[in-house]
């Protein structure tokens, strides 16, 4: 499967400046997020995919969304991608409020948060639950006969709990889930 991380959001851009959380829940992306989006639908008409799964964010909805249209394939949303809870931007929307953004897509399989609450936990999500949540992800992909084609709309942290490497907006990385940790 290749992990893609988003394009830059709104969060990124200014985050990536100042080290600081500029308290933007659930961002959108930004011009060059989209741009970025783009590019990495280029990459993958040229990889074969045929199946795209993306995490219940607003800027991974809207990155799989451009990978979507371009390829012409449906999006599986599922918050076993979500990101590691841990800042403003890990505050995710409602599914009813993502079922109005985003028609085309079910979102009533979410639970209502189907985020890490992490503001009202007055706690991150633990590395240990993030990677327990990775190694669900990766036996359900490994159980699957089409893994090989498919393509992930994740998160920095979460693409970090499986390959141990950071990945910039928009770039991707292959993975054998029957390989991953966990």
């Amino acid at each position: 499967m290749i992990l893609i991380r988003h394009g830059q959001s709104e969060f990124n851009a200014v985050f990536s400046v100042t080290r600081v959380d500029p308290g933007i829940a659930d961002p959108r992306l930004t011009q060059e997020g989209r741009r970025q989006a783009e590019e990495a639908a280029r990459e993958l008409s040229r990889l074969g995919v045929k199946r795209l799964i993306s995490s219940p964010y607003t800027r991974a909805l809207e990155t799989a969304a451009i990978i979507a249209e371009a390829l012409a394939l449906a999006v599986a949303v599922d918050p076993l991608v979500r990101e590691r809870a841990a800042f403003h931007c890990d505050v995710g929307t409602s599914p009813a409020v993502l079922q109005r953004r985003f028609p085309r897509l079910r979102f009533d399989h979410l639970e209502d948060p189907w985020w890490h609450d992490h503001l009202a936990l007055g706690a991150p999500e633990s590395e240990p639950a993030l990677a327990a949540r990775g190694a669900a992800f990766c036996r359900a992909m490994a159980a699957a006969a089409d893994w090989r084609d498919v393509a992930v709309v994740t998160h920095w942290g979460f693409i970090r709990a499986l390959t141990g490497r950071p990945l910039t907006n928009a770039e991707m990385i292959r993975v054998d889930p029957t390989q991953a940790p966990g």
